[in-house]
C-alpha cells in the first residue's frame, strides 16, 4: 500500500479518473471482506483483554502515532496497564517480536521504535496482529488493554473500541485507492467510537460523521533537542539568522516545514517519502549549518546525524473530555 501521496490524489484530474475503475474494484473487495467478517464467514480473533484500535481511513500522516502515545498515557493515568501492537511497517521481523527501547528501526519499524521509547509500555510488532497481541500478553500478563496502532482495516483482530484519526487535508480527492488516498469511504467515520480530528473539519465532513463524538487535537512541542544528546535543548530563536535545513520522511512533510516557518525560521526543505530509509548522504549539511528533523526520523538518523542536528518532539494535545469518554466506553460509566 502506498505510504505517501502522489500529487494527483489532491484533485480529480486525468490520472485519478483513469484509475477510478480500479478504485471501484478496490472498494468492492474491501467492503466484501469486511462484510464477511461481520457475518462470521471470516473469523476475527478476540483476545482476552479489550482492544482499542487507533487508525485512519486515508494513506498518509494524520497523527496516529502521537494519538496512540497520548492514549497509552491516558489509560495509565486511569489505572490501566496498556500494551501496544503494531504491524512494524518498514521492519524485517518475521513472526512477532517485542520492540526494545532503542531498537533498530530497520528491524522493528520506525514508529514502533518511537513508541517503545516514549510510551512506557510493552510494544510488539507482527504482520499478524492477533499473534502479536497473544505474544505480548504471554510475555506481559499484567497488561489489561491493548492499543492496536494503525489497525483499523486489520479486521482479523476483534476490537472493542475504534478511534479514527482524521486530518482532512489527507483525504485529497475523496477517491478510494488507487485513484485517491482513501482506504475506506468517508462514511466509515460515522461508525467510530471516537473521531479525533487534527485541524478543523469542513461542515460537509462534519455532517458525514454524524453522531460520532469528535474531538480536535493539535501536535505541540516546547523546544528542540539535540539528536545525539536529547537532554540539550534549544529554542527556535537560537537558530534564527543561521542557515537551517529541515528534513522530514513522514506522511505530510509540508506540515512540519510550515510549523518551523511559523516559528520564524527560514529553512531549506528536504522532503522524503514516509518511512524513508535514510543514509548519511541524506542528512549531510555544510559545516556550520543546522539540520532539523522530526522525532520519527531521528530514531533512524541518530547513528549518523551531524553534530548540529536537532529534533522537534511533539505530543498530541486533547481536551480531558476525550480521555474521559474513551475510558467510560471501555470500563462503563463511573459508579456513584
Amino acid at each position: 500500500m502506498p505510504r505517501s501521496a502522489p500529487g494527483f490524489w489532491q484533485g480529480r484530474g486525468a490520472a485519478a479518473w483513469c484509475l477510478f475503475p480500479l478504485s471501484l474494484l478496490f472498494a468492492f473487495l474491501a467492503g466484501l471482506r469486511r462484510r464477511l467478517f461481520a457475518l462470521g464467514l471470516l473469523k476475527a480473533e478476540r483476545l482476552p483483554v479489550p482492544v482499542i484500535v487507533v487508525g485512519n481511513i486515508a494513506v498518509g500522516g494524520s497523527g496516529k502515532t502521537p494519538v496512540a502515545l497520548w492514549l497509552a498515557d491516558a489509560l495509565r493515568a486511569r489505572g490501566h496497564r496498556p500494551g501496544i501492537v503494531s504491524r512494524g511497517y518498514g521492519g524485517s521481523v518475521e513472526g512477532t517480536a517485542e520492540v526494545p527501547p532503542g531498537g533498530d528501526p530497520a528491524r522493528y519499524g520506525d514508529e514502533p521504535v518511537l513508541m517503545a521509547a516514549l510510551s512506557g509500555c510493552p510494544v510488539w510488532v507482527g504482520r499478524d496482529r492477533p499473534a502479536a497481541g497473544r505474544a505480548l500478553l504471554a510475555a506481559h500478563p499484567e497488561v489489561d488493554v491493548l492499543i492496536a496502532d494503525d489497525g483499523l482495516q486489520h479486521y482479523r483482530l476483534a476490537r472493542d473500541l475504534e478511534i479514527i484519526v482524521v486530518d482532512e487535508a489527507t483525504l485529497g480527492n475523496r477517491f478510494r485507492l488507487p485513484a485517491g488516498p482513501l482506504r475506506e469511504g468517508l462514511g466509515r467515520l460515522a461508525e467510530a467510537t471516537v473521531v479525533l480530528a487534527q485541524g478543523g473539519l469542513s461542515p460537509a465532513l462534519r455532517a458525514t460523521i454524524g453522531a460520532a463524538p469528535v474531538f480536535g487535537f493539535e501536535l505541540a512541542g516546547t523546544a528542540f533537542e539535540r539528536v545525539g544528546a536529547r537532554g540539550e535543548r534549544r529554542l527556535p530563536a537560537d537558530f534564527r539568522g543561521r542557515r537551517v535545513y529541515a528534513m522530514a520522511g513522514i506522511g505530510r512533510p509540508e506540515r512540519f516545514f510550515r510549523q518551523l516557518e511559523a516559528m520564524g525560521l527560514t529553512i531549506e526543505r528536504r522532503p522524503f517519502a514516509d518511512h524513508h530509509a535514510f543514509t548519511p548522504a541524506d542528512v549531510a549539511v555544510p559545516d556550520g549549518d543546522v539540520l532539523l528533523m522530526t522525532e520519527k526520523d531521528a530514531v533512524k538518523c541518530a547513528p549518523f546525524a551531524p553534530a548540529d542536528s536537532w529534533v522537534w518532539p511533539v505530543r498530541a494535545q486533547l481536551a480531558p473530555e476525550a480521555a474521559k469518554l474513551i475510558v467510560e466506553k471501555l470500563d462503563g460509566p463511573p459508579t456513584a
